[in-house]
């Protein structure tokens, strides 16, 4: 399976989000983690999703998508190290994320490209 590339929409973590639609706001590096802040897009279909106010668009909630005993993370456009470089990535649109081995993630977007060694991400609402 280590060969096999799975899309964001294949995974259970991601089950009625759109990341496509979601927007990171910030990346920290905690406790063996990696931790992305972001406005997470959720679907009709999921169970914290309420209507949107007239003003809004969509339902928008705070969370974070954590990678868990995260072994590394570079910024392919850097090749630095998360850690050394986190302060430097960009916020902005979410264009994919993947899974391209066991362990190994990809995370696209307006920031650029983040390869990630790490446990199956986490999405973890905030509380409001």
């Amino acid at each position: 399976m280590s060969g096999d590339t799975t899309d964001w929409r294949e995974l259970r973590e991601f089950k009625a989000v759109d990341l496509t639609q979601s927007y990171v706001l910030a990346w920290t590096v905690e406790s063996g983690s990696l931790l992305i802040d972001v406005d997470l897009y959720l679907c009709p279909n999921h169970a914290l999703y309420e209507e949107p106010r007239p003003a809004e668009k969509a339902c928008y909630r705070p969370a974070f998508i954590d990678f868990p005993h995260c072994e590394s993370a570079t910024d392919s456009a850097t090749g630095r190290q998360l850690a050394d470089s986190v302060k430097m990535l960009q916020a902005g649109k979410i264009h994919n994320l993947k899974r391209t081995g066991e362990g190994r993630y990809e995370i696209f977007g307006h920031f650029g490209t983040v390869s990630i060694r790490a446990e199956r991400p986490m999405v973890r609402l905030k509380d409001i």
